[in-house]
């Protein structure tokens, strides 16, 4: 059953900004848009690449290694179809970030 696990506190993660977050074994990113927080699969399903370290352009973040692209809101990848992030539903409350898993 998935369960809001509270991550971190909404101030850790800056405007247009990441965080690499660990829930139930799982490395997650946390990312802070324009649009909300959204969090998605950190490894870049292409080569693994952590995407918290990737260059974020208002909902769609771009891995650092190779340039692969993925809307952090659903996780599905902008610039290559078919490949896709597990995307995680995301509450802020209280000034705290909790990620669904």
């Amino acid at each position: 059953m998935a369960d809001f696990v509270e991550v971190c506190s909404a101030s850790d993660v800056p405007a247009g900004g990441a965080k690499c977050v660990t829930v139930k074994g799982k490395k997650i990113a946390v990312f802070n848009t324009p649009a909300g927080f959204y969090a998605i699969d950190n490894s870049c399903s292409h080569k693994g690449s952590p995407l918290c370290d990737g260059f974020l352009d208002g909902t769609v973040v771009m891995c650092a290694m190779h340039g692969w692209t993925f809307d952090v809101r659903t996780g599905e990848s902008v610039s290559n179809p078919g490949a896709k992030q597990a995307a995680y539903p995301v509450k802020v409350e209280g000034g705290k970030v909790f990620v669904e898993v």
